[in-house]
Protein backbone atom coordinates (compact mmCIF):
# COMPACT_ATOMS: atom_id res chain seq x y z
CA UNK A 1 0.00 0.00 0.00
CA UNK A 2 1.43 3.65 -0.30
CA UNK A 3 2.80 5.29 2.22
CA UNK A 4 0.55 7.21 4.91
CA UNK A 5 1.95 10.49 6.11
CA UNK A 6 3.53 10.31 9.96
CA UNK A 7 0.39 11.67 12.12
CA UNK A 8 2.11 15.09 13.31
CA UNK A 9 4.91 15.49 10.95
CA UNK A 10 3.15 17.61 8.06
CA UNK A 11 4.40 20.39 10.50
CA UNK A 12 7.44 19.58 11.46
CA UNK A 13 10.81 21.36 10.47
CA UNK A 14 11.93 18.27 9.00
CA UNK A 15 8.52 18.02 6.70
CA UNK A 16 9.16 22.03 5.65
CA UNK A 17 12.59 21.35 3.92
CA UNK A 18 12.12 18.13 2.33
CA UNK A 19 9.95 16.53 -0.56
CA UNK A 20 7.84 13.52 0.39
CA UNK A 21 8.98 10.19 -1.44
CA UNK A 22 8.12 9.47 -5.33
CA UNK A 23 6.07 6.39 -3.82
CA UNK A 24 8.01 3.97 -6.63
CA UNK A 25 5.27 0.95 -5.30
CA UNK A 26 5.56 -2.53 -6.49
CA UNK A 27 2.41 -3.33 -5.56
CA UNK A 28 -0.97 -2.90 -5.56
CA UNK A 29 -2.81 0.13 -4.56
CA UNK A 30 -5.71 1.66 -4.40
CA UNK A 31 -4.18 5.27 -5.40
CA UNK A 32 -2.09 5.21 -8.57
CA UNK A 33 1.66 4.63 -7.58
CA UNK A 34 4.53 6.27 -9.59
CA UNK A 35 5.51 3.67 -12.63
CA UNK A 36 9.42 3.43 -12.92
CA UNK A 37 11.13 2.89 -16.43
CA UNK A 38 14.06 2.28 -18.00
CA UNK A 39 14.13 4.59 -21.45
CA UNK A 40 11.61 6.89 -19.90
CA UNK A 41 8.03 7.13 -18.25
CA UNK A 42 4.99 9.58 -19.48
CA UNK A 43 1.78 11.05 -18.18
CA UNK A 44 -0.92 12.23 -20.09
CA UNK A 45 -4.65 13.24 -20.56
CA UNK A 46 -5.44 10.37 -22.95
CA UNK A 47 -4.16 6.59 -23.11
CA UNK A 48 -3.86 6.51 -26.59
CA UNK A 49 -1.56 9.79 -25.93
CA UNK A 50 0.22 7.86 -23.37
CA UNK A 51 0.75 5.48 -25.89
CA UNK A 52 2.27 7.67 -28.13
CA UNK A 53 4.85 8.66 -26.30
CA UNK A 54 5.80 5.41 -24.44
CA UNK A 55 6.41 4.34 -28.07
CA UNK A 56 8.50 7.47 -28.89
CA UNK A 57 10.81 6.56 -26.00
CA UNK A 58 11.23 2.54 -26.56
CA UNK A 59 12.16 3.24 -30.24
CA UNK A 60 15.06 5.84 -28.67
CA UNK A 61 13.86 9.06 -28.60
CA UNK A 62 13.87 11.78 -25.90
CA UNK A 63 11.49 13.24 -23.11
CA UNK A 64 10.89 15.87 -25.70
CA UNK A 65 10.03 13.60 -28.50
CA UNK A 66 7.76 11.88 -26.57
CA UNK A 67 6.37 15.15 -25.59
CA UNK A 68 5.68 15.81 -29.22
CA UNK A 69 4.00 12.40 -29.61
CA UNK A 70 1.92 12.51 -27.06
CA UNK A 71 0.69 16.36 -27.47
CA UNK A 72 0.05 15.70 -31.22
CA UNK A 73 -2.09 12.35 -30.41
CA UNK A 74 -4.27 14.46 -28.37
CA UNK A 75 -4.77 16.81 -30.82
CA UNK A 76 -6.57 14.04 -32.63
CA UNK A 77 -7.89 12.19 -29.69
CA UNK A 78 -9.27 15.47 -28.04
CA UNK A 79 -9.83 17.93 -30.53
CA UNK A 80 -12.05 20.48 -28.43
CA UNK A 81 -9.43 20.59 -25.71
CA UNK A 82 -6.34 21.20 -28.21
CA UNK A 83 -4.94 20.92 -32.07
CA UNK A 84 -2.76 22.71 -34.58
CA UNK A 85 -5.00 25.59 -34.06
CA UNK A 86 -4.01 26.02 -30.54
CA UNK A 87 -1.22 26.59 -28.21
CA UNK A 88 1.67 24.78 -26.19
CA UNK A 89 3.74 25.62 -23.00
CA UNK A 90 6.31 23.46 -21.93
CA UNK A 91 9.19 23.87 -19.02
CA UNK A 92 12.43 21.39 -20.09
CA UNK A 93 14.72 20.77 -17.22
CA UNK A 94 18.11 19.56 -19.02
CA UNK A 95 20.45 16.90 -17.87
CA UNK A 96 22.44 19.72 -16.40
CA UNK A 97 19.75 20.81 -14.09
CA UNK A 98 19.14 23.71 -15.91
CA UNK A 99 15.18 24.79 -16.99
CA UNK A 100 14.05 26.32 -19.84
CA UNK A 101 10.64 27.24 -20.96
CA UNK A 102 9.09 27.25 -24.21
CA UNK A 103 6.38 29.82 -24.96
CA UNK A 104 4.27 28.18 -27.76
CA UNK A 105 1.41 30.83 -28.11
CA UNK A 106 1.37 33.73 -30.49
CA UNK A 107 -0.58 37.41 -30.82
CA UNK A 108 -3.57 38.79 -31.76
CA UNK A 109 -4.17 39.77 -35.66
CA UNK A 110 -2.21 43.07 -36.16
CA UNK A 111 -5.00 44.04 -37.83
CA UNK A 112 -7.43 44.32 -35.53
CA UNK A 113 -9.84 46.17 -33.67
CA UNK A 114 -11.21 44.73 -30.55
CA UNK A 115 -11.43 40.93 -29.43
CA UNK A 116 -14.18 38.53 -28.57
CA UNK A 117 -14.79 35.52 -26.78
CA UNK A 118 -15.90 33.21 -29.51
CA UNK A 119 -15.57 33.68 -33.59
CA UNK A 120 -13.00 34.96 -35.74
CA UNK A 121 -12.17 38.24 -33.61
CA UNK A 122 -11.17 35.66 -30.59
CA UNK A 123 -8.34 33.86 -32.92
CA UNK A 124 -4.64 34.85 -31.79
CA UNK A 125 -1.95 33.18 -33.99
CA UNK A 126 -1.51 29.41 -33.22
CA UNK A 127 1.64 28.36 -31.59
CA UNK A 128 1.65 24.88 -30.94
CA UNK A 129 3.50 23.76 -34.40
CA UNK A 130 6.07 26.58 -33.54
CA UNK A 131 6.57 25.19 -29.76
CA UNK A 132 6.48 21.24 -31.95
CA UNK A 133 9.92 22.37 -34.25
CA UNK A 134 11.79 25.29 -31.71
CA UNK A 135 11.81 22.05 -28.54
CA UNK A 136 12.47 19.43 -31.04
CA UNK A 137 15.13 21.32 -33.02
CA UNK A 138 16.90 21.83 -29.40
CA UNK A 139 16.27 18.35 -27.94
CA UNK A 140 14.72 15.94 -30.13
CA UNK A 141 15.98 12.86 -31.17
CA UNK A 142 13.73 11.27 -33.52
CA UNK A 143 12.64 12.24 -37.11
CA UNK A 144 9.71 14.92 -36.39
CA UNK A 145 7.66 12.41 -38.41
CA UNK A 146 8.63 9.64 -36.39
CA UNK A 147 7.71 11.50 -33.35
CA UNK A 148 4.04 12.24 -35.21
CA UNK A 149 3.10 9.15 -36.74
CA UNK A 150 1.74 7.32 -33.89
CA UNK A 151 -1.10 10.53 -34.00
CA UNK A 152 -1.04 10.69 -37.76
CA UNK A 153 -1.86 6.89 -37.74
CA UNK A 154 -5.13 7.15 -35.19
CA UNK A 155 -6.42 10.17 -37.64
CA UNK A 156 -6.38 7.85 -40.70
CA UNK A 157 -7.69 4.97 -38.63
CA UNK A 158 -10.04 6.34 -37.34
CA UNK A 159 -10.87 5.97 -33.01
CA UNK A 160 -14.63 5.75 -31.39
CA UNK A 161 -14.84 9.28 -29.71
CA UNK A 162 -15.60 9.12 -25.97
CA UNK A 163 -18.80 10.45 -24.34
CA UNK A 164 -16.76 13.38 -23.54
CA UNK A 165 -15.97 14.68 -26.39
CA UNK A 166 -19.58 13.95 -28.19
CA UNK A 167 -20.90 16.10 -25.55
CA UNK A 168 -18.90 18.65 -26.09
CA UNK A 169 -19.51 18.56 -30.13
CA UNK A 170 -23.44 18.29 -28.94
CA UNK A 171 -22.88 21.65 -26.91
CA UNK A 172 -20.78 23.45 -29.43
CA UNK A 173 -22.56 22.23 -32.71
CA UNK A 174 -24.11 25.60 -33.53
CA UNK A 175 -21.22 27.52 -33.02
CA UNK A 176 -19.17 25.17 -34.78
CA UNK A 177 -21.70 25.06 -37.47
CA UNK A 178 -21.51 29.33 -37.63
CA UNK A 179 -17.56 28.69 -37.75
CA UNK A 180 -17.15 26.54 -41.00
CA UNK A 181 -17.19 23.19 -39.39
CA UNK A 182 -21.12 22.09 -41.11
CA UNK A 183 -19.11 19.86 -43.33
CA UNK A 184 -16.86 17.88 -40.32
CA UNK A 185 -17.47 14.56 -39.86
CA UNK A 186 -17.81 14.86 -36.20
CA UNK A 187 -20.74 17.02 -36.24
CA UNK A 188 -23.06 13.95 -37.87
CA UNK A 189 -20.75 11.35 -36.04
CA UNK A 190 -23.06 8.67 -34.42
CA UNK A 191 -21.78 6.87 -30.97
CA UNK A 192 -19.75 4.06 -31.27
CA UNK A 193 -19.22 5.11 -35.20
CA UNK A 194 -15.21 5.66 -36.22
CA UNK A 195 -13.83 9.33 -36.22
CA UNK A 196 -11.63 9.34 -39.03
CA UNK A 197 -9.66 13.04 -40.00
CA UNK A 198 -8.14 12.33 -43.24
CA UNK A 199 -7.32 15.79 -43.18
CA UNK A 200 -6.13 16.40 -39.65
CA UNK A 201 -3.82 13.44 -40.57
CA UNK A 202 -2.40 15.15 -43.97
CA UNK A 203 -1.46 17.95 -41.82
CA UNK A 204 0.50 16.63 -39.54
CA UNK A 205 2.30 14.84 -41.61
CA UNK A 206 2.66 17.98 -43.53
CA UNK A 207 3.74 20.00 -40.40
CA UNK A 208 6.50 17.01 -39.65
CA UNK A 209 8.85 18.96 -42.90
CA UNK A 210 8.87 22.07 -40.63
CA UNK A 211 7.07 25.52 -39.27
CA UNK A 212 6.46 26.45 -43.03
CA UNK A 213 4.17 23.63 -43.79
CA UNK A 214 2.02 25.31 -41.31
CA UNK A 215 2.70 28.89 -40.97
CA UNK A 216 3.21 29.43 -44.50
CA UNK A 217 1.20 26.82 -46.81
CA UNK A 218 -1.82 26.18 -44.28
CA UNK A 219 -1.52 30.25 -43.76
CA UNK A 220 -4.34 31.11 -46.63
CA UNK A 221 -6.72 28.51 -45.66
CA UNK A 222 -6.48 29.24 -41.55
CA UNK A 223 -6.47 33.21 -42.94
CA UNK A 224 -9.63 32.77 -45.03
CA UNK A 225 -11.44 30.77 -42.29
CA UNK A 226 -10.92 33.76 -39.75
CA UNK A 227 -12.35 36.36 -42.38
CA UNK A 228 -14.67 34.44 -43.17
CA UNK A 229 -15.86 33.89 -39.37
CA UNK A 230 -15.52 38.27 -39.05
CA UNK A 231 -12.00 38.02 -38.12
CA UNK A 232 -8.94 40.05 -38.69
CA UNK A 233 -6.54 37.36 -38.64
CA UNK A 234 -4.13 36.97 -42.18
CA UNK A 235 -1.28 35.46 -43.61
CA UNK A 236 1.09 37.69 -42.51
CA UNK A 237 0.37 37.18 -39.26
CA UNK A 238 1.33 33.45 -39.21
CA UNK A 239 4.57 34.59 -40.81
CA UNK A 240 6.68 35.59 -37.44
CA UNK A 241 7.73 32.90 -34.58
CA UNK A 242 4.45 32.13 -32.65
CA UNK A 243 7.03 30.45 -30.21
CA UNK A 244 10.41 31.27 -28.16
CA UNK A 245 12.68 30.01 -25.83
CA UNK A 246 12.14 31.84 -22.40
CA UNK A 247 13.56 32.00 -18.60
CA UNK A 248 11.10 30.63 -16.11
CA UNK A 249 10.59 31.95 -12.88
CA UNK A 250 11.41 30.48 -9.66
CA UNK A 251 10.48 30.66 -6.26
CA UNK A 252 11.50 28.17 -3.45
CA UNK A 253 10.02 25.17 -1.64
CA UNK A 254 11.33 24.26 1.28
CA UNK A 255 14.72 22.83 0.05
CA UNK A 256 13.57 22.57 -3.19
CA UNK A 257 12.83 25.06 -6.13
CA UNK A 258 9.51 25.53 -8.17
CA UNK A 259 9.99 26.77 -11.97
CA UNK A 260 6.30 27.94 -13.15
CA UNK A 261 6.13 29.43 -17.17
CA UNK A 262 6.58 32.97 -17.54
CA UNK A 263 4.36 34.88 -19.18
CA UNK A 264 2.29 35.00 -21.34
CA UNK A 265 1.39 32.35 -19.07
CA UNK A 266 -0.42 33.44 -15.81
CA UNK A 267 2.11 30.43 -13.78
CA UNK A 268 3.14 33.80 -12.16
CA UNK A 269 0.04 33.23 -9.81
CA UNK A 270 1.48 29.84 -8.38
CA UNK A 271 4.59 31.62 -7.94
CA UNK A 272 2.68 34.53 -6.01
CA UNK A 273 1.03 32.33 -3.41
CA UNK A 274 4.35 30.18 -2.41
CA UNK A 275 6.56 33.00 -2.24
CA UNK A 276 3.76 34.64 -0.01
CA UNK A 277 3.39 31.51 1.98
CA UNK A 278 7.26 31.42 2.37
CA UNK A 279 7.50 35.36 3.24
CA UNK A 280 4.75 34.84 5.94
CA UNK A 281 5.90 31.94 7.44
CA UNK A 282 1.91 30.58 7.25
CA UNK A 283 0.99 27.00 7.72
CA UNK A 284 0.46 25.12 4.16
CA UNK A 285 -3.17 24.49 5.21
CA UNK A 286 -6.39 24.12 3.13
CA UNK A 287 -7.41 28.00 4.13
CA UNK A 288 -4.01 29.38 3.66
CA UNK A 289 -4.12 27.53 -0.12
CA UNK A 290 -7.69 29.11 -0.50
CA UNK A 291 -6.56 32.80 0.55
CA UNK A 292 -3.73 33.01 -0.93
CA UNK A 293 -5.45 32.03 -4.41
CA UNK A 294 -7.51 34.47 -3.49
CA UNK A 295 -5.01 36.85 -3.23
CA UNK A 296 -2.65 35.52 -6.60
CA UNK A 297 -5.92 36.53 -8.77
CA UNK A 298 -6.24 39.79 -7.87
CA UNK A 299 -3.12 40.20 -9.57
CA UNK A 300 -4.18 38.34 -12.58
CA UNK A 301 -4.71 41.16 -15.25
CA UNK A 302 -0.92 42.29 -14.47
CA UNK A 303 0.40 38.60 -14.93
CA UNK A 304 2.33 39.57 -17.94
CA UNK A 305 5.07 41.53 -15.28
CA UNK A 306 5.88 38.32 -14.37
CA UNK A 307 8.55 37.67 -11.12
CA UNK A 308 8.04 41.97 -10.78
CA UNK A 309 5.03 40.90 -8.84
CA UNK A 310 6.59 38.97 -6.31
CA UNK A 311 6.10 40.57 -2.79
CA UNK A 312 2.99 42.59 -3.66
CA UNK A 313 0.32 39.88 -2.76
CA UNK A 314 -2.15 41.92 -0.60
CA UNK A 315 -2.48 40.43 3.19
CA UNK A 316 -4.54 37.49 3.62
CA UNK A 317 -6.64 36.32 7.10
CA UNK A 318 -4.60 33.15 8.76
CA UNK A 319 -7.71 32.38 10.31
CA UNK A 320 -11.15 33.77 8.30
CA UNK A 321 -11.83 33.76 4.90
CA UNK A 322 -12.20 36.70 2.46
CA UNK A 323 -14.35 34.94 -0.14
CA UNK A 324 -12.28 37.41 -2.86
CA UNK A 325 -14.51 36.61 -6.40
CA UNK A 326 -10.60 35.17 -7.01
CA UNK A 327 -10.70 32.51 -10.43
CA UNK A 328 -12.76 32.10 -12.91
CA UNK A 329 -15.57 29.08 -14.08
CA UNK A 330 -14.15 27.61 -16.94
CA UNK A 331 -11.74 24.71 -17.90
CA UNK A 332 -10.31 22.72 -20.53
CA UNK A 333 -6.70 22.21 -21.59
CA UNK A 334 -4.39 18.33 -21.90
CA UNK A 335 -1.41 17.82 -19.92
CA UNK A 336 1.47 15.83 -21.12
CA UNK A 337 4.83 15.15 -18.39
CA UNK A 338 7.65 12.95 -19.47
CA UNK A 339 11.15 12.02 -18.17
CA UNK A 340 14.00 9.57 -19.85
CA UNK A 341 16.74 8.27 -18.60
CA UNK A 342 19.22 10.84 -19.44
CA UNK A 343 17.45 13.04 -17.40
CA UNK A 344 15.47 15.43 -19.49
CA UNK A 345 11.96 15.89 -17.82
CA UNK A 346 9.36 17.88 -19.49
CA UNK A 347 6.12 19.46 -18.21
CA UNK A 348 3.45 20.65 -21.10
CA UNK A 349 -0.11 21.82 -21.66
CA UNK A 350 -1.63 21.78 -24.67
CA UNK A 351 -5.05 23.99 -25.12
CA UNK A 352 -7.78 25.78 -27.59
CA UNK A 353 -8.96 27.77 -24.47
CA UNK A 354 -13.15 27.18 -24.66
CA UNK A 355 -14.18 23.83 -26.13
CA UNK A 356 -13.51 24.22 -29.77
CA UNK A 357 -11.74 27.55 -29.25
CA UNK A 358 -13.04 29.60 -31.36
CA UNK A 359 -15.09 27.42 -33.43
CA UNK A 360 -13.26 28.57 -36.22
CA UNK A 361 -13.01 25.46 -38.60
CA UNK A 362 -10.27 25.00 -40.96
CA UNK A 363 -11.45 22.48 -43.03
CA UNK A 364 -8.09 21.79 -45.41
CA UNK A 365 -6.39 20.89 -41.92
CA UNK A 366 -9.24 19.61 -40.05
CA UNK A 367 -9.15 21.71 -36.66
CA UNK A 368 -10.97 24.64 -35.23
CA UNK A 369 -8.84 27.62 -34.24
CA UNK A 370 -8.34 29.29 -30.10
CA UNK A 371 -10.25 31.70 -28.92
CA UNK A 372 -7.70 33.18 -27.06
CA UNK A 373 -7.96 36.32 -27.35
CA UNK A 374 -11.09 35.98 -25.50
CA UNK A 375 -8.24 36.19 -22.41
CA UNK A 376 -7.66 39.77 -22.60
CA UNK A 377 -8.89 41.78 -19.99
CA UNK A 378 -8.10 45.19 -17.86
CA UNK A 379 -4.51 46.68 -17.20
CA UNK A 380 -1.63 45.00 -18.68
CA UNK A 381 -4.03 42.30 -19.95
CA UNK A 382 -6.19 44.87 -21.98
CA UNK A 383 -6.29 43.96 -25.71
CA UNK A 384 -4.17 45.20 -28.08
CA UNK A 385 -3.35 44.68 -31.92
CA UNK A 386 -0.48 42.19 -32.07
CA UNK A 387 -0.44 41.78 -28.37
CA UNK A 388 -0.39 38.23 -26.49
CA UNK A 389 -3.20 37.71 -24.34
CA UNK A 390 -2.41 36.20 -20.74
CA UNK A 391 -2.90 32.72 -20.92
CA UNK A 392 -4.24 29.81 -18.38
CA UNK A 393 -1.22 27.32 -19.11
CA UNK A 394 0.44 27.27 -16.00
CA UNK A 395 2.89 23.83 -16.14
CA UNK A 396 5.32 23.32 -13.34
CA UNK A 397 8.91 22.00 -12.31
CA UNK A 398 10.19 21.40 -9.35
CA UNK A 399 13.76 20.96 -8.66
CA UNK A 400 15.96 19.65 -5.89
CA UNK A 401 19.84 18.19 -6.47
CA UNK A 402 19.44 16.09 -9.17
CA UNK A 403 15.68 15.44 -8.80
CA UNK A 404 13.14 17.10 -11.12
CA UNK A 405 9.53 16.74 -11.39
CA UNK A 406 7.26 17.73 -13.66
CA UNK A 407 3.25 18.39 -12.69
CA UNK A 408 0.58 19.71 -14.93
CA UNK A 409 -3.21 19.87 -14.72
CA UNK A 410 -6.12 20.78 -16.99
CA UNK A 411 -9.00 23.42 -15.53
CA UNK A 412 -8.14 26.96 -16.67
CA UNK A 413 -7.53 29.08 -13.84
CA UNK A 414 -8.03 26.02 -11.41
CA UNK A 415 -4.56 24.96 -12.90
CA UNK A 416 -2.95 27.30 -10.07
CA UNK A 417 -4.91 25.60 -7.25
CA UNK A 418 -4.54 22.08 -8.03
CA UNK A 419 -0.85 22.67 -8.47
CA UNK A 420 -1.02 24.48 -5.38
CA UNK A 421 -2.63 21.69 -3.10
CA UNK A 422 -0.10 18.93 -4.50
CA UNK A 423 2.78 21.33 -3.76
CA UNK A 424 1.25 22.18 -0.11
CA UNK A 425 0.52 18.36 0.31
CA UNK A 426 3.59 17.05 -1.17
CA UNK A 427 6.31 19.70 -0.96
CA UNK A 428 5.26 21.10 2.96
CA UNK A 429 3.30 18.87 4.77
CA UNK A 430 5.33 15.27 3.63
CA UNK A 431 3.07 13.42 2.08
CA UNK A 432 3.92 10.76 -0.79
CA UNK A 433 3.45 12.44 -4.00
CA UNK A 434 0.50 9.51 -5.05
CA UNK A 435 -1.46 10.43 -1.80
CA UNK A 436 -0.99 14.43 -2.32
CA UNK A 437 -2.14 13.57 -6.13
CA UNK A 438 -4.99 11.52 -4.77
CA UNK A 439 -6.57 13.77 -2.22
CA UNK A 440 -9.75 15.58 -2.02
CA UNK A 441 -9.11 18.66 -3.31
CA UNK A 442 -10.92 22.10 -3.12
CA UNK A 443 -11.33 24.87 -6.17
CA UNK A 444 -12.45 28.41 -5.24
CA UNK A 445 -14.33 30.08 -7.86
CA UNK A 446 -16.26 33.34 -8.13
CA UNK A 447 -15.86 33.75 -4.34
CA UNK A 448 -17.54 30.08 -3.24
CA UNK A 449 -15.38 26.93 -2.31
CA UNK A 450 -15.86 23.75 -4.04
CA UNK A 451 -14.63 21.05 -2.35
CA UNK A 452 -14.62 17.38 -4.16
CA UNK A 453 -16.87 14.78 -1.69
CA UNK A 454 -14.62 13.14 1.13
CA UNK A 455 -12.71 16.35 1.90
CA UNK A 456 -11.30 16.14 5.36
CA UNK A 457 -10.79 19.47 5.94
CA UNK A 458 -14.43 20.15 5.11
CA UNK A 459 -16.21 21.32 8.76
CA UNK A 460 -12.72 23.48 9.09
CA UNK A 461 -13.07 25.40 6.03
CA UNK A 462 -16.53 25.84 6.60
CA UNK A 463 -15.92 27.19 9.87
CA UNK A 464 -13.43 29.56 8.70
CA UNK A 465 -16.21 31.18 6.52
CA UNK A 466 -15.60 29.76 3.54
CA UNK A 467 -18.86 28.75 1.42
CA UNK A 468 -18.42 25.40 0.99
CA UNK A 469 -20.16 23.80 -1.93
CA UNK A 470 -19.50 20.03 -1.90
CA UNK A 471 -19.27 18.28 -4.99
CA UNK A 472 -19.13 14.66 -6.70
CA UNK A 473 -15.64 13.37 -6.52
CA UNK A 474 -14.06 13.19 -9.81
CA UNK A 475 -16.23 16.40 -10.77
CA UNK A 476 -13.84 17.87 -14.08
CA UNK A 477 -12.89 21.24 -11.99
CA UNK A 478 -10.51 19.56 -9.75
CA UNK A 479 -8.12 18.71 -12.70
CA UNK A 480 -5.99 16.00 -13.55
CA UNK A 481 -2.47 16.31 -12.85
CA UNK A 482 -0.15 14.21 -15.19
CA UNK A 483 3.38 14.52 -13.23
CA UNK A 484 6.94 12.82 -14.03
CA UNK A 485 10.33 13.03 -13.20
CA UNK A 486 13.65 11.53 -12.40
CA UNK A 487 14.60 10.62 -8.68
CA UNK A 488 17.85 8.99 -8.06
CA UNK A 489 18.40 8.29 -11.83
CA UNK A 490 14.79 6.54 -12.36
CA UNK A 491 12.33 8.09 -14.43
CA UNK A 492 9.27 7.87 -13.20
CA UNK A 493 5.07 8.52 -13.89
CA UNK A 494 2.67 8.85 -12.29
CA UNK A 495 -1.37 9.73 -13.05
CA UNK A 496 -4.33 10.90 -11.70
CA UNK A 497 -7.00 8.74 -11.21
CA UNK A 498 -9.53 11.59 -12.20
CA UNK A 499 -10.64 11.95 -15.79
CA UNK A 500 -9.04 9.65 -18.52
CA UNK A 501 -5.38 10.57 -16.87
CA UNK A 502 -2.72 7.89 -17.37
CA UNK A 503 1.09 6.64 -17.38
CA UNK A 504 3.04 4.41 -19.19
CA UNK A 505 6.86 3.62 -19.27
CA UNK A 506 9.59 2.35 -21.45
Amino acid sequence: MSRLPTPGRENSPEARATLGPMDLNPFSSPLRPALAGRRGAVAAAHPLAVAAGAEALASGGSAVDAAIAAQAALAVVSPDACGLGGDAFLLVREPSGAVLAVNGAGPSAARASRATTTGGLSVCVPGIVDAWTLAHARWGRLPLLQALAPAIAIAEDGLRADPALLAARDAQADRLRDGGAGDWSLLSLAPGAPFRQPALAAALRAVATGRAAFHEALAPAIARAVQRAGGALDEGDLLPPAATFEAPLAVPLGAATVHVQPPASQGVLLALALDALARGGHEPSDHMGVELTGAAFTLREDAAHGAALLGRLPPVDPARASRRAGPRAYLHTAGVAVADADGLVVSSLVSLFDDFGSGVFVPEGGFTLNNRAGGFTEGANAFAPGKRPVHTLAPAMVTRAGDATALSTPGADGQVQTLLQVLLAWGLRGDDLASAVSAPRWRSEGGRLLVEAGHPGRADLAARGHEVIELPAGDVRFGAVTAAGVSSGAPWALPDWRRQTWAGVA
